[in-house]
């Protein structure tokens, strides 16, 4: 009986033991978020349904689970987006940020830093930094003396597990801002950088658990490059892949959602998870950790899912704290600056001139006194209605924030720019019944449909797919990619030249080498574009179109009608197939009556 009694008592211990021995984790990432703090869009002046505020609702209650501990995450680019974060990015900055408020509000406890955060600016995100109670990681942005400019990791221990997370930024920064932008920072490869971390974190810290926090996507053959590509722009898959040691990746910046697995070179396991954007969902890795005393380590147990946030109501706590900021942010958007005369929407932009772009390039040309102008629609799916217009509209009319350069362009590069543009964006037609557009297709050479709406897929951006004002042009589908257009003029009537330097209006991401137009297309070496550089703005474009309008009050915008898609009947037929595929509808009014 004693034997027994003693046995007992033996095992009593031992399964108490155990039970201390396993921690269960539940680690929960946002990104991409892009100022989505309300659910309310203040640039469409409605509900929107996904927020920070009912993702509070979902963490609370993983937080209120005694059987857990909860470890809370993003992955950057939530500093643009809603008026919300450019309002406290660059009119009240007299107080500290909104979003660094919300996010110490919530309990985050690491985020990386993203492209969009870097875009707003030294004096926008040195503050927002200071103002933070948690680590913004960036171990790729490093610093002439080889330190980084933000910290590259964190360790976070929950009962006795010790967890490191390794932040990095996607590398591509100075392909698409101004130096001045990221003046003081290199960006190193992330493969480069993981290999020369990871050691360190090993045996400087000895994690339990590592945990890749990566502003990069997963598709590391976006944009036609691969996996040899230094400083490839989505490396995230390639890191998990390449450099052992990793357990979980978070990642972002593509939008795309993740929850997959993969094997790095020792043949391991690698969970890859990231949220979509807009705080629409989370991604969530849910880590039971076991103690094994014999090996003298932890056994781990990772699942992964996104949890849908759209279904969760926003927490009351919340929405009272930030009330008042919500009204503020709300008031500076309703606050009226003109009238426009017609509708114009970012639709017609798809297929041919537009009213929407042209309006840009009036503005642009005005403002600069340039020769000519480039720009592109920088939303989908876009439209300013007639009547009363809004700081809000300037959101649509406008998405990102880039400053405006004034660039020395000759003739033929002007020229090799514009066949780049639409060679991306249009399809070599080969009668009436083909696509005007250059869609994405399958090996059976059917079309691919979006991940993220109804319609197919577009192998290039829209906000790739320049437009050139100033100049007189015409774009022949019938022709292959390099040939197709034909300069006629410049806007007065004027001869244009192919050896002659123009002065030329262009936003600062297109400036800087982003999407390859300048690059790729005109063949200017990427080191050499700032001498092309004669003049940037201070502020971004966005507040120049705001004042503008303000000026002239009653705005009339309409097409130039300076380019033109040849043969014309095979525009006209393919615009209207190819608009019903984009948008899933019969309404063709705009292009109808042109």
């Amino acid at each position: 009986m004693r034997k027994y009694f003693y046995t007992t008592c033996v095992l009593l211990v031992y399964v108490s033991l155990s039970l201390a021995q396993t921690v269960r984790l539940k680690i929960i990432e946002t990104t991409d978020v892009h100022g989505t703090i309300f659910p309310y869009d203040f640039i469409n002046n409605s509900e929107l349904n996904g927020s920070l505020a009912q993702v509070h609702t979902y963490v609370q209650k993983e937080r209120s689970n005694p059987g857990q501990e909860v470890i809370f995450l993003d992955a950057g680019d939530f500093l643009q987006g809603q008026p919300a974060v450019y309002y406290y990015n660059f009119e009240r900055i007299d107080v500290p940020h909104l979003y660094a408020r919300v996010m110490n509000f919530m309990g985050y406890d690491a985020a990386a830093v993203g492209n969009h955060d870097i875009e707003t600016g030294h004096p926008v995100y040195d503050k927002f930094v200071e103002e933070l109670e948690f680590p913004w990681l960036a171990a790729n942005a490093i610093i002439p003396t080889d330190s980084t400019y933000f910290p590259p990791y964190t360790i976070i221990e929950k009962q006795g597990v010790r967890i490191a997370i390794l932040g990095m930024v996607t590398p591509g920064i100075p392909l698409w801002l101004p130096e001045k932008i990221w003046q003081g920072m290199e960006f190193e490869d992330m493969i480069l950088t993981a290999k020369k971390w990871l050691p360190i974190l090993r045996e400087k810290e000895q994690p339990d658990l590592i945990v890749g926090l990566f502003h990069a996507g997963v598709d590391f053959t976006y944009g036609g490059v691969t996996a040899e590509t230094p400083r490839n722009e989505n490396a995230a898959r390639l890191v998990a892949e390449q450099v052992p040691g990793f357990d979980i990746v978070f990642v972002g910046h593509d939008h795309h959602g993740w929850n997959i697995t993969v094997r790095n070179s020792e043949g391991d396991e690698v969970y890859l998870l990231g949220a979509n954007s807009h705080a629409r969902d989370v991604a969530v890795a849910s880590v039971v950790m076991t103690y094994d005393s014999l090996n003298n380590l932890w056994q781990k147990e990772i699942t992964g899912t996104r949890v849908d946030i759209r279904q969760e109501m926003p927490d009351k706590d919340f929405l009272k704290e930030f009330k008042a900021e919500y009204e503020e942010v709300r008031a500076f958007v309703d606050r009226e600056i003109g009238e426009f005369s017609t509708s114009i929407s970012t639709r017609e932009a798809m297929f041919g001139n537009s009213a929407f772009v042209d309006l840009i390039h009036t503005i642009q040309l005005e403002l600069t006194g340039a020769d000519v102008s480039f720009a592109a629609p920088l939303s989908f799916n876009a439209t300013l209605d007639s009547g009363r217009v809004y700081v809000r509209d300037m959101f649509k009319l406008y998405k990102f924030e880039n400053l405006l350069y004034t660039m020395r362009l000759t003739g033929k590069e002007i020229k090799d720019f514009l066949e780049f543009s639409f060679g991306n964006w249009f399809n070599q037609m080969q009668n009436e019944h083909d696509h005007l557009l250059k869609f994405v297709t399958n090996k059976s050479g059917n079309l691919v449909k979006s991940r993220h709406n109804n319609s197919y897929r577009l192998a290039g951006i829209y906000f790739n797919f320049d437009v050139a004002a100033g100049i007189n042009y015409t774009v022949d589908v019938s022709k292959p990619e390099g040939g197709r257009i034909f300069i006629n003029s410049m806007a007065d009537g004027s001869p244009f030249s192919l050896e002659r330097e123009y002065k030329v209006a262009i936003n600062s991401y297109r400036g800087n080498g982003g999407g390859g137009h300048l690059t790729t297309g005109a063949g200017i070496p990427k080191d050499s574009l700032a001498e092309r550089i004669l003049f940037s703005t201070e502020k971004d474009l966005r507040y120049f179109l705001m004042t503008w309008i303000e000026a002239q009050k009653n705005v009339a915008p309409q097409k130039m009608d300076n380019w033109h898609v040849i043969p014309e009947a095979w525009w006209r037929k393919g615009r209207a197939r190819d608009y019903e595929l984009l948008y899933g509808a019969s309404d063709q009014k705009l292009l109808i009556k042109n």
